[in-house]
Parts: structure tokens; C-alpha cells; sequence
């Protein structure tokens, strides 16, 4: 019996690929899953990344926003690079990022990325 005829081929085949983003990316870790269309090729995408539940992020600062904050300054400020904008959008749940900073005297959370320990909850 070879391994295809048993289906364990194909199991190993629905098996989702970690993706090959960096550890700093949202992404890192969200598995590559493929459909296959109707006449045969295949498609890779991301599977869905779930939003980790804010208060269970180690927080690290709560800022209040000023006039000219941007969620990627904020990031650069507390987190060390702009492209962790994410980190914050997380830790504080609105569906668009713009939201975080539009409003001035809005205090917004600073967090680590879900899974790493830190900080004191706050």
C-alpha cells in the first residue's frame, strides 16, 4: 500500500504551513493554508489571525495622545520601531488604527505582543 492510497498524503497536505513572516511582523505564526479551485490550481493565503484578548497583554505604558500622534510615532516612541504600530492597535480594540490617535487627550495602551511575559497587567 503506498502512502497515497492510504490518504495520508493528502492529510499531510491540509496541514497548514507556518507562514514565513518575521517575529516582528502581525503574522508570524499565522499558518499558510491553499484552496484549490475548481480546475486545479492552487492558491495560497494566510488563515485568519485572531485579535488576542487586551487584557491579557502585559501592558508597558498608557500614553495620552497629543495632536500630531500617529499609532506608527507611538510605536517608534515605546516599542523602538514604527512598524510595531500593530502592537498598540491590539492592545486597545478599534477597528481602524487612525482611531487610536484622531482624538487628543484619548489615553491609549502600550502592550507587549500577546504570549510574552512582562510588564504588570495594569
Amino acid at each position: 500500500m503506498t502512502v497515497e492510497s492510504n490518504g495520508v498524503a493528502g492529510a499531510l497536505d491540509a496541514i497548514p504551513a507556518p507562514s514565513a513572516y518575521p517575529r516582528s511582523s502581525r503574522y508570524y505564526g499565522v499558518p499558510v493554508a491553499v484552496h484549490t479551485e475548481a480546475d486545479g490550481r492552487q492558491i495560497p493565503y494566510l488563515r485568519r489571525r485572531l485579535l488576542p484578548d487586551p487584557a491579557r497583554l502585559s501592558v508597558l505604558a498608557e500614553h495620552t495622545v497629543s495632536a500630531g500622534d500617529r499609532p506608527d510615532l507611538l510605536a517608534h516612541r515605546y516599542l523602538g520601531s514604527a512598524e510595531q504600530w500593530w502592537q498598540i492597535a491590539d492592545a486597545n480594540p478599534v477597528l481602524d488604527p487612525g482611531d487610536l490617535t484622531r482624538a487628543p487627550g484619548r489615553k491609549v495602551r502600550v502592550a507587549l505582543p500577546a504570549g510574552i511575559p512582562g510588564a504588570a497587567n495594569g
